[in-house]
């Protein structure tokens, strides 16, 4: 470049190990000393600049700006840093580890990364030349950088700043937590010890802007400095590379799933029927709504990592007067992935933004429960108990998966609004309380009539999936829930029953955390059968204000077929997941609208009690006369919606 710069700045990646193993004392520096290895680096670019005549107008080695971005620390306890430890060590400025999660960030704006200053004496030497450069350090801020009390060393005279060099970079303020404080937002609170968690600011500077997501996981390195914030003294961290937090999955589920897996391979029901079964033993009593509790597993199973955007997203929502089972259940639900939230009215949803405490006066983005639960499940409570300037937000993000905050200029000092989409990647749980004043429910026995007209219907569609749990069913008599909680009570830590035993809670994890990386593909088969049904199903229930089926009803389909298939362990999705999730769907389109051409009895996912191999292959049974229910449906009415379209 013909242009005259005052700052050079050299961004340069360093393998710490590989330094040590080559020159011992000069790793020690970086990972001790950073900004005295920084020193020696800028020596050498000044050799290798002067040497080699690399620019033209290159002056002086002040000029120079190394930043060493460190690739990696020692995995050793002495370069994690932890807030709780004292005293805190922030005045080595060396590198340390962090592991967090971002509760908030600012929008991003500029900072000073070098300036010149010149002698205010015109006649002086120094009024000219290039030996006045004022870098950014680590911690600094700009009244820090940019100063007027600097005074010349030749003639003391006041140094002024020659604006036309200014060097100007970006700058964003980071919110972090640690990991450890995920437990709390799933509503988790520890007996025996008391916690404090409490955020830091992480400062994220040109190559690291955008490198961070509101709510993801990372791994900072970065130098921890501590400094005055008005009258307060804060602890921020001076952010020098990123990574993605990689959570550990497990290689297998454990040996008692296995050997379950292992002998129900005969039939592709019977594995996830059986799961359903005894899930949440130490909650409720085995076989106690077994549809809400497999809809949990296959919605569990159907989060995503962090670093994957959601592409089949499955939401739940309940219709009960059992709020207190329905709650229990979906709240042990959520504690069983690493990214389950459990949702306070006090709280919000989405974002919230409020103007930077840090002295920078820009606006800065809040992450509600929503953006907190990414890559797991958002548990959001009793519908009812929102009103509607909550809900229509709410039906907005079921539908796009994007949340938008509105920034106005005026009030965080900059000249224009912003508008700034969020995506969202979480499912929803929720439930509706049908005892609830707003909702007068008709208990019959014949489905579809369950009033819900207290919710709006688009935001029923937009959940997808709506289960029935009514207070005691004919299966469970309310002795036994009783009984189980009488015993929950006088023993709280003791096995309630032997599955309780032989399959344990994190037995439970290990299974999602294993089944939901699974890579699955859809069959022929199975494609054809949803997108039939899909038609069929269409053309039976449109009436003169047009089809009652949602038009995201076919990818609602897809997700659960999905599900049942990685909770099933398999890879390949057969008309069997298909069958499960088309009669789940029909359920709920049952509830909602009344029954169809394709009859389905209140419980088709369970139509008996799982007590035994018979009741097992009895289910099975039902199931295989439903599938050929499905093909004679679709037979008389699929075809017929296939050609008109073609038409």
């Amino acid at each position: 470049s013909g242009q005259s710069y005052a700052v050079y700045r050299f961004v340069i990646s360093v393998n710490p190990m590989d330094i040590t193993e080559l020159n011992a004392t000069l790793g020690n520096y970086i990972l001790h000393e950073p900004l005295r290895a920084a020193n020696i680096f800028q020596s050498v670019c000044d050799a290798a600049i002067r040497t080699l005549s690399l620019i033209g107008e290159y002056q002086t080695e002040a000029q120079i700006n190394v930043i060493l971005k460190v690739t990696h620390l020692p995995d050793l306890p002495g370069y994690r840093l932890s807030l709780s430890d004292f005293p805190l060590d922030y005045r080595s400025q060396r590198l340390y580890i962090m592991e967090g999660t971002v509760t908030a960030m600012s929008i991003v704006n500029k900072y000073t990364q070098g300036a010149r200053f010149v002698c205010s004496e015109t006649k002086c030497p120094l009024s000219k030349d290039f030996r006045y450069i004022r870098i950014h350090t680590p911690g600094a801020t700009e009244s820090v950088t940019v100063r007027q009390d600097f005074f010349c060393d030749l003639c003391a005279s006041s140094l002024k700043e020659d604006v036309k060099y200014r060097v100007l970079g970006d700058k964003q303020v980071i919110e972090f937590m640690n990991l450890k404080a995920l437990r709390i937002f799933q509503g988790q609170y520890a007996t025996h010890q008391n916690y404090r968690f409490q955020s830091y600011a992480v400062f994220l500077r040109d190559e690291l802007i955008d490198k961070m997501k509101i709510g993801g996981r990372y791994r900072v390195i970065g130098i921890p400095v501590c400094g005055l914030n008005g009258s307060q003294v804060t602890v921020c961290v001076e952010a020098n590379n990123i990574h993605q937090y990689i959570a550990r999955s497990p290689f297998t589920v454990c040996k008692a799933f296995q050997n379950l897996h292992s002998k129900t391979a005969n039939s592709p029901w019977i594995f996830t029927g059986l799961l359903a079964n005894i899930f949440a033993a130490q909650i409720i009593p085995v076989g106690m709504h077994n549809t809400l509790k497999l809809c949990t597993l296959l919605s569990l199973v159907q989060t995503c990592n962090e670093d994957k955007e959601i592409g089949k997203p499955l939401d739940l929502m309940v219709g009960t007067n059992d709020t207190l089972i329905v709650e229990r259940l979906m709240k042990y639900g959520i504690s069983l992935i690493p990214r389950g939230v459990c949702h306070t009215h006090f709280n919000d949803i989405f974002a919230t933004v409020t103007k930077d405490e840090l002295g920078t006066g820009t606006a800065i983005i809040h992450a509600g429960s929503a953006l907190m639960a990414k890559g797991g499940v958002c548990y959001i409570g009793d519908i009812n108990m929102y009103k509607k300037e909550k809900l229509d937000p709410l039906l907005s993000v079921l539908e796009s998966r994007n949340t938008t905050v509105f920034i106005p200029g005026k009030k965080y000092g900059d000249c224009v609004d912003q508008q700034i989409f969020i995506p969202l990647q979480c499912n929803f749980w929720s439930y509706a309380d049908l005892s609830f004043k707003k909702c007068n429910t008709k208990e019959t026995t014949v489905l579809g009539q369950m009033d819900l007209s207290a919710i709006p219907s688009h935001l029923i569609d937009a959940f997808g999936t709506l289960i029935y749990c009514n207070q005691i069913s004919h299966t469970n008599p309310v002795v036994s829930l009783v009984q189980h909680s009488l015993v929950r009570a006088i023993k709280p830590g003791a096995s309630i029953c032997l599955v309780a035993q032989q399959f344990t809670t994190q037995d439970f994890e290990e299974l999602i955390a294993y089944a939901k990386n699974l890579h699955v593909t859809f069959s022929t088969n199975a494609e054809t059968l949803l997108h039939s049904y899909y038609l069929a199903s269409r053309r039976v229930r449109t009436d003169s204000n047009g089809s009652k089926i949602s038009t995201s009803a076919l990818r609602h389909l897809s997700s659960v077929s999905e599900a049942h298939a990685k909770l099933s362990l398999r890879r390949v999705v057969t008309e069997d997941d298909a069958l499960i999730a088309i009669l789940l769907f029909e359920a709920s389109l049952t509830l909602k609208h009344g029954s169809s051409v394709f009859g389905i009895s209140q419980n088709p996912i369970f139509p008996v009690e799982l007590i035994d191999e018979n009741s097992l292959q009895k289910r099975d049974k039902y199931l295989t006369e439903y599938h050929q229910q499905l093909k004679q449906f679709i037979f008389t009415y699929g075809h017929a919606t296939a050609e008109q379209n073609d038409s």
